[in-house]
């Protein structure tokens, strides 16, 4: 049955801290797709495929097979079988590869947290415009010393589970990687070095004698550059739009997200969620290697 060009596989994928792709989830999973299915377990109690006959509707079967694992901790991923280890992977960084946002952290330390998260929260959701919504956040910083940047790496800023071992793991199996977020340079920098990416791209906040001037350098990146970064980098790679993954839980995502080949919504706002091909509400960020095919045994963790 895996020779056709036709097959779908639905990933089940839990978190590592919760194997919740017992032989029962998936004996129900496989039931309620209604047809013969092959069974591939990547990590026991932890992800396993099942392999089915398309073509098909990939959310409609998605949404079977969540309805018959409802109340489950189990994250359910469906795509075509063919093209499903990508080339070229583009994150998010702040809650995604990152559990912070860091703006919101600089806020705290002028004691505004509040009201810049306030704001976060609306340009995430997509209720009001990002740019200048940063534009606002980013006055509010004004005369903020620099040095503030490295105390909230060093004491604030924790790295998403599992997110070293994807980019690490897809590293080593030939793929680029790139760290593309809302956020800024001061912060991309050290977290793109300490989880291992190819590169990063963000916004640069204006420094006038080692204290924040309010500003950001224009243009500013948002949706529309995060979708252009991913066909720049796709074109210059020579890859189609089948060799590409994207990951992000905001509405400034969801342009790149579209446009990938897999867009996963983690963890991610309810439109976000809603509209990416896949969404990962209980996993870490190993599911996405998961989703890719990839076995227990080939993940990267160094």
């Amino acid at each position: 049955m895996a020779s056709s060009p036709d097959l779908l596989v639905a990933t089940l994928v839990a978190n590592p801290l919760e194997p919740a792709v017992t032989d029962d989830a998936l004996a129900l999973a496989a039931d309620a797709l209604g047809q013969e299915t092959e069974r591939s377990d990547l990590a026991r109690g932890i992800a396993a495929d099942l392999i089915l006959k398309g073509p098909a509707d990939t959310k409609a079967v998605e949404h079977t097979l969540r309805a018959a694992l409802q109340g489950r901790p189990v994250d359910i991923v469906v795509q075509p079988l063919t093209h499903r280890r990508k080339r070229l992977f583009l994150a998010d960084m702040d809650s995604t590869m990152i559990g912070q946002e860091c703006i919101d952290e600089l806020a705290d330390y002028v004691g505004l947290k509040a009201e810049v998260s306030e704001i976060t929260e609306r340009a995430m959701r997509g209720e009001i415009a990002f740019e200048p919504a940063l534009r606002e956040r980013v006055a509010l910083l004004k005369n903020l010393p620099v040095g503030v940047v490295d105390q909230i790496i060093e004491n604030r800023i924790t790295l998403t589970p599992g997110g070293r071992a994807l980019v690490q793991t897809m590293r080593a199996n030939g793929a680029y990687t790139c760290l593309v977020s809302g956020g800024f340079t001061l912060f991309t920098g050290p977290v793109a070095a300490k989880i291992g990416f190819d590169e990063h791209r963000s916004n640069h906040l204006i420094v006038e004698s080692e204290k924040l001037a309010g500003l950001v350098e224009e243009p500013i990146l948002g949706r529309e550059a995060k979708l252009a970064t991913l066909i720049e980098l796709r074109d210059r790679l020579g890859l189609g739009p089948q060799d590409t993954m994207a990951v992000g839980d905001g509405a400034n995502d969801l342009a790149m997200l579209g446009e990938a080949g897999l867009g996963v919504a983690f963890r991610a706002k309810p439109a976000v969620a809603a509209a990416a091909h896949a969404r990962i509400d209980h996993a870490d960020l190993s599911a996405l290697l998961y989703a890719q095919g990839y076995r227990e045994a080939e993940i990267v963790n160094d």
